[in-house]
């Protein structure tokens, strides 16, 4: 795979490119877009090859059943995470923001709290709200140059009201890999509080050499009766326009609940998605995967030196994810002014950190899963947007 191939995707309807103008301010006539978190990558061959497959037959029906797409998925989660799932606890939804309204509808009431540890990805925020729930934030604590989570403070915060809580695991946006003990840790908190327990595994394959993601229900935990799992190919392989994943559920309790619900909203799969998910879950994918873990490191080593050139600027350490988090504290300049010099001067579209929530106060994210020459031509022009400062 050319991941260094430049994909030109202006006006294909592209929200990343076609966009940002709009929503910042950059034209991407000269622009470069690191916010909306896809790739500028096409996905692996065997992907395409499902899709033409598909074309070629030109017969586009209601899709029958949907034994290769769960079989494909249990085996990628075996395979790549040590994980067995049963193919009967497999639910699809239209992607993992529909999957979490879904747990939240499903599990909770108007008025209930559901805790968040912020800052984290602001979808999950705005569906909490909007379903009429309030989000309770339990901040992180930045520690050793990363986010470590602080139970006792926690606790202190729970008033009973709470009914939910969800992790985002691997974290977007600090690019953690939670450890062992870390999951343990929330594991116990659910079940001091008696929370549903859903924990969005949708960056789980986009991690950094050297580091691991912990599948949660591979723990020993003693908490299935409480959790729920949400993984998903669409970040994987940089289809999320099929807007499909996957809600996984081990016990037979909630997967009731849950199937009452999903049937009420009359919900069902596309079949250009589970083409897409079935042929991407292979070895070919496998190997793709591979490829694409090691360019992005070698996106991020290129972000990060020339942050650190940056005097009072700093990227939290990438473990996982293509989403750096770029904190712009030590610069004594005020949010507004940093977006003056990144988005007027830079012209770079990106995250704006206050969305996150508690925490992303100081923060912007920057998506690097683009070509080595856009990451280059970013990290120059950042560059000279600060060099006042250096």
């Amino acid at each position: 795979m050319n991941f260094d191939e430049i994909i030109d995707r202006r006006g294909t309807g592209c929200s990343k490119w076609d966009a940002m103008e709009k929503a910042y301010g950059v034209s991407p006539e000269d622009g470069i877009a690191m916010w909306v978190a896809d790739m500028d990558f096409r996905p692996p061959r065997v992907v395409q090859d499902s899709l033409h497959a598909l074309l070629d037959h030109g017969v586009y029906g209601y899709p029958g059943p949907d034994d290769a797409h769960r079989a494909a998925i249990t085996w990628w989660m075996q395979e790549r995470h040590g994980w067995k799932v049963d193919p009967s606890w497999i639910f699809t939804t239209h992607g993992l923001v529909n999957g979490t309204a879904m747990c939240v509808d499903t599990w909770t009431e108007p008025g209930d709290g559901v805790v968040l540890f912020t800052p984290v990805y602001h979808a999950f925020a705005r569906v909490i709200r909007s379903a009429g729930r309030e989000v309770v934030e339990c901040p992180l604590v930045r520690a050793h140059d990363r986010y470590e989570m602080d139970f006792d403070a926690y606790d202190a915060l729970m008033t009973g009201r709470e009914k939910m809580v969800i992790l985002c695991s691997p974290h977007n946006p600090g690019g953690r890999c939670w450890t062992e003990a870390e999951l343990k840790g929330v594991a116990a908190f659910a079940e001091r509080h008696d929370l549903i327990l859903v924990s969005d595994e949708i960056h789980a394959d986009l991690v950094m050499p050297g580091q691991r993601h912990i599948a949660f229900d591979t723990l020993d935990h003693g908490i299935r009766d409480r959790l729920v799992m949400m993984t998903a190919a669409t970040k994987t392989f940089n289809i999320a326009g099929a807007h499909i994943g996957n809600v996984i559920i081990p016990d037979a309790d909630l997967r009731k609940a849950f199937a009452r619900r999903m049937a009420g909203l009359g919900m069902s799969p596309g079949l250009f998605g589970l083409r897409m998910v079935t042929a991407a879950y292979s070895p070919e994918g496998a190997e793709w995967v591979d490829q694409l873990c090691a360019y992005l490191d070698g996106n991020r080593r290129i972000l990060d030196a020339a942050v650190d050139e940056i005097p009072g600027v700093h990227s939290m350490p990438l473990e996982a994810t293509y989403l750096s988090w770029v904190d712009f504290d030590g610069t004594g300049m005020s949010h507004a002014e940093v977006l003056e010099r990144v988005e007027r001067q830079a012209k770079i579209a990106v995250n704006h950190g206050p969305t996150f929530g508690t925490g992303g106060e100081t923060f912007l994210r920057f998506n690097i899963a683009t070509q080595r020459a856009r990451v280059i031509e970013a990290a120059e022009r950042l560059k000279a947007a600060f060099s006042d400062l250096q």
